[in-house]
């Protein structure tokens, strides 16, 4: 370059023109020369971030850092119903910038970003509230995007484990809230202020765009807000981003509610099996297999504060049909009582043949009550022997005036009478076995009737305010 220049000085006595094309020629040389190394080695070692602090990059302590984040959902990968955690698939956004670093572009060929290590600067403490374990299955990416205005910019995917409360009172049809709040565990508001870097429409754009659908789970928005924490008397900024989520729930229909609507028609449609014993062995065996289906789904539902309303449906339904099958055994036990000729007693009939059966609208073809006829002492065959004897002293004392032809028609007459008081009697007796026959069946009937208006009732009105329930 010495030579270049003692060339150029002895040139300039030639020609002014000559001397000037000289000069500014070897101006361009020297700062082609100078520029000759546009590595990104140099620009790193004219930074001289190997001796950068480790503290915040701030030149007054009193100045905050802004730190700008930005997460776009990609996935829902697993939402534990046992455990109540999410693990959830996101890209994640975070910038800020360091006072101490910059350079202009112009000195380095034009290079306005770097690519350098995390070991090199200051990061923020970030941390996610709700996180449950740290997840090994992450990628590791470790460079951050250095610009040359000290922005520094770390944007990798996250895989995210964290606590989700859920709600399961509508389920299978409920939407589920996850939050994910990512703030600074160390450094007070005072120090770091976190701000989303898009709002709530665009981080619901980008997550609408590229969500992976689950088979379970259904995207319906994403919202973000930045807020303060206070806790221990200290104030930390935060923001949160909020995940609606949807169940798709044709596959709990198909395989839950469909079967146990089935079941308890079956288990109403058996209460018109007249056959009392064949009718508790098919209520028994769908009982057995309603339980299953609670086991099941006990087995699906978290252990939450809110009692599912399927739940209580299922439990209400198991419950009367409990009731079904006490009320199947008492008419059993009426049936057999009839058959024992037993009365029924009077409480019995006052209650359920008088009140209860205009309750339900039972309607009889008599009242059984006035059927029965009761044996009076005149129709009483003792009754007739004792007034035998006595007409017999009569006639014993009239036989000395009658003759002995009229005395043998008498006591034939009085045979016959005899007898037909005998027979007055069984059918009086029959009658009253007949009738005690009649009301215990008919006892028999009102229970019945009564059980399956209240299991209809029941099971209707639950019904209905389940449907209410799951549509609003």
């Amino acid at each position: 370059m010495g030579k270049f220049w003692s060339y150029t000085e002895s040139s300039i006595n030639m020609s002014p023109n000559m001397s000037l094309i000289l000069l500014l020629s070897s101006i361009v040389l020297d700062k082609v020369w100078c520029q000759s190394d546009c590595s990104y080695q140099k620009l790193l070692q004219s930074l001289n971030l190997a001796n950068a602090s480790k503290v915040r990059p701030v030149r007054n302590w009193k100045n905050t850092s802004i730190v700008n984040i930005d997460m776009t959902l990609y996935t829902i990968v697993d939402l534990d119903m046992s455990m109540q955690t999410a693990t959830t698939f996101v890209w994640f956004y975070m910038a800020w910038n360091d006072e101490y670093i910059s350079w202009n572009p112009d000195d380095f060929c034009g290079i306005k970003k770097l690519l350098v290590n995390s070991d090199y600067f200051w990061k923020p403490d970030l941390y996610i509230y709700e996180m449950t374990e740290d997840d090994n299955n992450s990628p590791e990416i470790p460079y951050y995007i250095l610009r040359n205005n000290g922005q520094i910019i770390n944007a990798m995917p996250l895989r995210i484990i964290s606590t989700c409360n859920l709600n399961i009172y509508k389920f299978p049809f409920d939407i589920q809230t996850c939050r994910l709040s990512f703030g600074s565990f160390i450094y007070t508001v005072s120090d770091i202020v976190l701000w989303p870097k898009s709002n709530s429409s665009v981080v619901n754009q980008n997550a609408q765009n590229v969500f992976a659908t689950k088979d379970e789970w259904e995207l319906l928005s994403v919202t973000v807000y930045n807020t303060t924490y206070k806790t221990l008397g200290l104030e930390y900024s935060q923001v949160i981003y909020s995940i609606y989520i949807k169940r798709v729930a044709v596959v709990y229909v198909l395989n839950l509610i469909v079967p146990a609507c089935f079941l308890v028609f079956l288990d109403i449609a058996s209460m018109f099996i007249h056959n009392y014993t064949n009718r508790l062995d098919f209520k028994i065996t769908v009982v057995l297999g309603f339980s299953v289906m609670l086991l099941i789904l006990n087995a699906l539902l978290p252990n939450s504060d809110s009692t599912p309303m399927l739940g209580t449906f299922c439990c209400i339904c198991m419950a009367m049909m409990i009731l079904s099958i006490v009320g199947t055994i008492a008419t059993s036990y009426m049936t057999e009582q009839s058959a024992t000729n037993s009365q029924v007693p009077v409480w019995v009939k006052i209650l359920v043949l008088k009140y209860l059966a205009r309750i339900i609208f039972f309607k009889r073809d008599s009242d059984k009550d006035e059927l029965v006829t009761p044996v009076t002492a005149d129709n009483d065959p003792e009754n007739a022997k004792k007034s035998e004897t006595n007409e017999d002293v009569s006639d014993q004392r009239r036989a000395l005036e009658n003759d002995s032809n009229v005395k043998k028609e008498v006591k034939l007459l009085k045979r016959i009478l005899l007898e037909i008081l005998r027979i007055h009697h069984k059918l009086i007796l029959n009658m009253q076995q007949k009738d005690a026959k009649t009301e215990w069946s008919l006892v028999a009937q009102i229970v019945d009737r009564l059980v399956l208006i209240l299991y209809l009732s029941i099971v209707t009105l639950v019904f209905i305010i389940m449907i209410c329930v799951w549509t609003i």
